[in-house]
């Protein structure tokens, strides 16, 4: 079964842009029509994005809630609104058990992961309000569980579920918020990390973001407050 969305006039907003997933969100929303605004710390290579008339990217931090303003504001001062946020800034890193894990690691793993999440939901959350949007944000499937070596970044996505439910509660029939919980994702990066895994056994960024869209849009009307496994064969 062949799937298409219809966002012609709505307008997507895009964290981590210039990442593996983000760029693919990215070109799902335009691919469906809609007007993309794509932020991230770093700007994308020339090949990540897709050259489009429809994209317009953002250079900002969104750990910093003062970036985070200044950029919703001008996205919404240029386009009349946002329809859909899409929190897809974030990180990996562990290998070491809590009692040999510095500070450092906590700050990194919180604000990339949850910060971001916090506070883009936060000053989209009125547009979104207006248009009666949709936010989906990244959590992972380690999140469901401890594991060894990674516990921060576990619990930082953690929070990201809880995050989604409780901003689903609090705009219930107004802003439906929902999360995706991915395994391990087919980018560069974790190919390079880990080059003896089964790679055909990954989730490509696209089908993910294909599940973006789908809970963006109206065949999920009914769904809010929802964790949806996008797991593959991993």
């Amino acid at each position: 079964m062949n799937v298409k969305f219809d966002f012609a006039d709505d307008v997507a907003l895009v964290t981590g842009a210039s990442g593996a997933l983000g760029s693919a969100v990215c070109t799902a929303f335009v691919d469906a029509g809609a007007t993309v605004c794509a932020t991230d710390v770093v700007e994308p290579d020339e090949d990540t994005l897709p050259d489009s008339e429809k994209i317009h990217f953002h250079q900002a931090d969104f750990t910093d809630e003062s970036d985070v303003e200044s950029t919703i504001s001008k996205i919404t001062d240029d386009h009349g609104g946002i329809d859909y946020l899409a929190n897809i800034a974030g990180t990996w890193k562990g290998g070491s058990p809590v009692e040999d894990t510095d500070a450092d690691t906590f700050d990194l793993l919180f604000d990339v992961n949850l910060k971001t999440a916090f506070l883009a939901s936060k000053h989209a959350l009125p547009h979104l309000q207006d248009r009666e949007g949709a936010i989906v944000s990244v959590s992972a499937r380690s999140s469901l569980e401890g594991g060894e070596g990674d516990a921060l970044y576990r619990a930082s996505k953690a929070g990201i579920r809880l995050l989604t439910e409780s901003i689903a509660e609090e705009n219930t029939g107004v802003v439906r918020a929902n999360a995706v919980m991915p395994s391990v994702i087919d980018t560069p990066a974790n190919r390079e990390m880990m080059p003896d895994a089964n790679h055909d056994e990954w989730v490509d960024p696209a089908d993910i973001a294909e599940v973006i869209c789908v809970l963006c849009s109206d065949a999920t009307s009914v769904t809010s407050g929802a964790a949806v496994p996008v797991y593959g064969e991993a």
